[in-house]
């Protein structure tokens, strides 16, 4: 993440269209920008005296101009700059940016405090990260108290006048039957103890965790006139890491995530079952024990957490994180194939992409062009014979480049669900309830679909690189990068078997979840979308892609042992040696899957990111 200090004025007078211009762009060519541990020194040099800053938190992966961190101050640090306007979708969060009693500007809470303060509008899926495999702790602020208070007395209001689906009415098909004012708690704790229908085995509790955040957030924007301790019982249960049991399989992505949902809204009314340090308890003995009061719902409450795309969108932010932050290493495997294969450079020219000028493509080169700076193994080919390399190295930022073109446009789709109301009915200022459809998962479905083809695709291309890694047709490397006794010794040769295994697996799972739909509810909900399928798949794409990837980044490093002493680039060198201290010599055969797994886990540590496991 980069961000960018300027006035609240600014922000809003000269955002147009959906993009952002500043005096400094016009004047220099540039907006400045700044890394989060250089904001304070920024914003105490450049603005003292100043009030009205605010903070845009970017992310640098969704811009569409150009980044480049260079020192222009002579002051031996780099500075991110965007040269060209901001596109507001880029903007992930806006932060108040105030000056202390003394007039220092310190950085808000909400950027410094390991309590992540939510408010219905400016979650991240980082944030979404934080909180699902970190632990990151989660509160509600005062005002968004004071907002779910009044919004919840607009509602209270309304119900006393008027008939209103899933308040005082019955659901789906029954949405004709009335139910009396006497009778609305009781409709709301029948409606969780019914649609919890879930089968499967449960759940990994991250991915719980990242539910629970997400259905937490969009009812702090108040649209849904539930209580505050309805918030503050799901608060409690994530602080304190009480994650309801809730079965993988059930939801059909419309109406929401029911099923999944329902199991979530039953462990806070004390019922069903919880995981609590790694031991499963049922939900009412295990509160007794902590002495925590099951929530008692109240009208519309059941509704609100039963109704939503948090399940989906979830379990799709934390799918997305892993691979956003695993691209750029897959993106140096790859170089460190290219050029124990012997590849050409030439391919990844800035001229080439510049022609052909996609976002992802031209990233893809740079990052290309970076990691093979200064081979010795490139500079000992320069005028070979060979006239083209296989595609699988040669386009290497058109395929990659889409990939993460793709990555990028599912970030900005559940960027806006994550902050969007996804329940029905909605309640509005002037005490409107209007029935709709936020509930719907279309517009992310898609998304993981769309996202579920890509990484598919790039570990279609992976493989064909694994095989030219190890035929003997197809390099001048021993086959099957063997050692030892030819014959005798069979050397990498089945995990290339294992790889297009995997491919091909993958390819049946990317059938696009999004194009079935099924009718449900007496055909009252005659279309669904499939999103809760969708995410599954997903992730289990992903966790194919990471084995995949170690695999490639095995074969390449034992590649690369053959093309010594000659050195790599400064960065494949770096990944090289930190890799060689992993994996013990290779003389002959052995069993090889132990590498292949302290390999994953150090690209998952390389990526700054928890251990996953990810063969389940």
């Amino acid at each position: 993440m980069i961000y960018h200090i300027t006035d609240k004025d600014n922000w809003e007078n000269l955002n147009n269209n959906g993009w952002y211009h500043t005096e400094s762009l016009y004047k220099q060519g540039f907006i400045h920008c700044s890394y989060l541990n250089q904001l304070e020194r920024v914003a105490n040099y450049n603005f003292k005296g100043r009030d009205n800053l605010i903070i845009l938190k970017i992310n640098e992966r969704t811009l569409k101009s150009r980044v480049i961190s260079e020192d222009l101050y002579n002051s031996n640090e780099e500075f991110p700059h965007i040269y060209g306007p901001i596109n507001v979708d880029a903007v992930s969060s806006v932060y108040p940016f105030e000056a202390d009693e003394r007039g220092i500007f310190r950085l808000p809470d909400e950027l410094t405090s390991d309590v992540l303060l939510i408010n219905g509008n400016d979650l991240s899926i980082e944030d979404v990260y934080d909180v699902a495999f970190r632990n990151k702790k989660v509160k509600i602020s005062k005002k968004v108290r004071n907002i779910l208070l009044e919004k919840r007395k607009n509602l209270e209001n309304s119900i006393k006048n008027k008939t209103i689906y899933g308040i005082n009415t019955g659901f789906g098909i029954l949405a004709d039957k009335k139910i009396s004012f006497e009778e609305l708690d009781e409709l709301q704790e029948n409606l969780v103890l019914s649609h919890a229908a879930g089968v499967g085995k449960p759940v990994k509790k991250e991915i719980v965790r990242a539910v629970m955040l997400i259905r937490a957030n969009s009812l702090c924007k108040g649209f849904s006139g539930i209580r505050p301790e309805v918030v503050d019982q799901l608060l409690l249960f994530l602080n304190e890491d009480i994650i309801p049991v809730v079965p993988e399989k059930g939801s059909v992505g419309a109406s929401g995530d029911l099923a999944p949902l329902a199991h979530v809204a039953l462990a806070l009314i004390g019922k069903g079952e919880v995981f609590y340090k790694d031991r499963r308890y049922k939900t009412e003995e295990f509160l007794k024990q902590m002495e925590i009061e099951p929530l008692i719902l109240k009208a519309k409450e059941g509704l609100s957490l039963l109704n939503g795309t948090a399940f989906m969108a979830g379990w799709g932010c934390c799918s997305l994180y892993i691979f956003n932050e695993l691209f750029d290493i897959s993106v140096l495997i790859a170089s460190m194939s290219v050029d124990a294969l012997l590849g050409s450079t030439s391919p990844f020219d800035e001229r080439i992409q510049q022609t052909r000028p996609h976002n992802g493509q031209i990233y893809v080169a740079k990052k290309l062009r970076e990691n093979l700076k200064d081979s010795e193994i490139r500079s000992s080919h320069l005028h070979c014979d060979r006239v083209q390399d296989a595609y699988s190295l040669r386009t290497l930022p058109q395929v990659y480049g889409a990939v993460l073109d793709t990555a990028n446009y599912l970030h900005d789709i559940l960027l806006k669900e994550i902050n969007s109301s996804t329940d029905n009915p909605l309640i509005f200022d002037n005490g409107d309830v209007i029935s709709g459809g936020n509930f719907h998962g279309e517009p992310v479905a898609l998304g993981f679909d769309f996202m579920s083809i890509a990484i598919t695709d790039m570990c279609n291309i992976i493989e064909r690189r694994i095989d030219r890694l190890v035929n003997p047709k197809l390099n001048d490397l021993p086959p099957f990068l063997t050692n030892g006794k030819e014959g005798l010794n069979s050397g990498y040769m089945i995990w290339q078997y294992t790889a297009a295994a995997l491919a091909s697996e993958n390819k049946t799972l990317a059938h696009p979840a999004s194009a079935d739909t099924i009718t449900t509810s007496g055909f009252q909900e005659d279309h669904v979308s499939m999103g809760a399928w969708g995410t599954r798949k997903l992730w289990k794409i992903l966790m194919n892609f990471v084995q995949i990837l170690s695999i490639e980044a095995v074969l390449a490093h034992r590649a690369m042992e053959f093309v010594k002493p000659k050195k790599s680039g400064e960065k494949i060198e770096e990944l090289y040696c930190q890799m060689s201290d992993l994996l013990p010599p290779h003389k002959k055969d052995r069993y090889f899957g132990d590498e292949f797994r302290s390999v994953t886990e150090f690209l998952f540590e390389k990526a700054g990111l928890e251990k996953i496991d990810y063969e389940n």
